[in-house]
C-alpha cells in the first residue's frame, strides 16, 4: 500500500510539473515578424495594441499600461496613406524550455531610413497557444551593422532542464536583482558583471548592442560608476528556467545633476544558478 501510494505521488507530480522542451525561439520569432508585418499595413498604435496582452508595460517615460497608452492614441494613418513605417526584426531571440514565455531584440527603421534603433520584446503565450507581448521598448543607437530581415536570429542557448516552481525561480531572481542594486551603490559595473553570462547582450547606449566581453566592458564603461536600481517588477516561465526583469535606475551625471532611466534585464538558470543573458538602461531624456 504504502509502495501503490508513493507510486500515485510520483505520478501526481509528474503530471503537475510543467512540460520542458529544447527552447526552440521559432513560436517568438514568428510572432515579431508577424507583429512587424501587420504595423506595416495597419500602422503603429493598432498593431501594438493587437499583439499586446492585458497586462502589458511600457515606459511612457515611467512604467505605464501599454493598453491604456494606446488606446488614447488616435490611431492616425496607415503607412499606405502616408503614416509612418516603422519596420523592425529580430536578430536575437530566445525562450523557455516551457514554451511560455520569450523575447525578441533586434534593429528598427523609420520610412525606409538605415537602422538606427534598438526594439527589445518580452513575449508570453496565451491561453489559446497565441502569443502577446508584456513589455516593449526600444532606444537610439547605431543600427549600421546590424543583421538584415533575411538573415535568421541568434538564439540563446537553452538553460537547466530540470524545472523548478515559478515562485521560486522568482524569488532568487528578486534576491539576485537586490545583490545587484546593492553592489552597484559602489560600483555598478562590477555588480552587473558578477552575474552577467560570458554570451549576456548588453545596451544601452548609442553604440550597437555590445555582444563580446571585450564590447560589453566598453558598454559598462559608458554608464555611470554607480547605480542606484530598483526593481519593480518582471515574471519568470513556468519551467523556471528563464525570467525577465524591469525596474528604476538614478545615477549622478556630475555638476549637480541626476540621470534616470529604466532597465530591462533577461536571467537563466544555467547550472543551478542565475545567470544575466541581457541587460538594457533606457535613459529618460529631460523636457528640453
Amino acid at each position: 500500500m504504502a509502495l501503490a501510494a508513493a507510486g500515485l505521488l510520483v505520478s501526481s507530480a509528474q503530471a503537475h510539473a510543467p512540460a520542458v522542451g529544447p527552447a526552440d525561439p521559432a513560436p517568438v520569432i514568428a510572432a515579431e515578424r508577424a507583429f512587424a508585418a501587420r504595423a506595416a499595413v495597419i500602422g503603429i498604435a493598432p498593431s501594438f495594441l493587437e499583439y499586446m496582452s492585458d497586462q502589458a508595460i511600457i515606459f511612457g517615460p515611467d512604467p505605464v499600461s501599454a493598453k491604456a497608452f494606446y488606446s488614447a492614441r488616435p490611431p492616425g494613418k496607415t503607412p499606405k496613406e502616408g503614416g509612418p513605417l516603422l519596420a523592425w526584426w529580430p536578430n536575437f531571440a530566445g525562450i523557455a524550455r516551457s514554451g511560455d514565455l520569450g523575447f525578441t531584440t533586434g534593429p528598427a527603421t523609420i520610412n525606409g531610413g538605415k537602422p538606427a534603433i534598438f526594439y527589445f520584446t518580452v513575449w508570453t503565450r496565451q491561453p489559446d497557444g497565441g502569443w502577446k507581448w508584456v513589455y516593449d521598448g526600444g532606444f537610439d543607437a547605431d543600427g549600421s551593422v546590424a543583421p538584415g530581415p533575411t538573415t535568421a536570429p541568434l538564439t540563446l542557448p537553452a538553460g537547466d532542464a530540470a524545472p523548478r516552481a515559478t515562485e521560486k525561480a522568482m524569488d532568487q531572481v528578486r534576491a539576485a536583482e537586490i545583490r545587484i542594486a546593492s553592489l552597484a551603490k559602489s560600483n555598478s559595473a562590477a555588480a552587473l558583471k558578477a552575474v552577467l553570462a560570458r554570451d549576456a547582450r548588453v545596451q544601452g547606449s548609442h553604440r550597437p548592442p555590445a555582444t563580446t566581453p571585450a564590447a560589453v566592458d566598453g558598454e559598462l564603461a559608458t554608464r555611470a560608476a554607480t547605480v542606484a536600481f530598483s526593481p519593480l517588477g518582471g515574471g519568470a516561465s513556468k519551467a523556471g528556467d528563464l525570467a525577465w526583469t524591469y525596474g528604476d535606475a538614478r545615477w549622478d551625471k556630475g555638476r549637480g545633476d541626476t540621470g534616470r532611466g529604466h532597465y530591462v534585464r533577461v536571467w537563466q538558470r544555467r547550472v543551478g544558478k542565475w545567470a544575466l543573458v541581457f541587460d538594457q538602461i533606457i535613459e529618460v531624456e529631460k523636457p528640453a
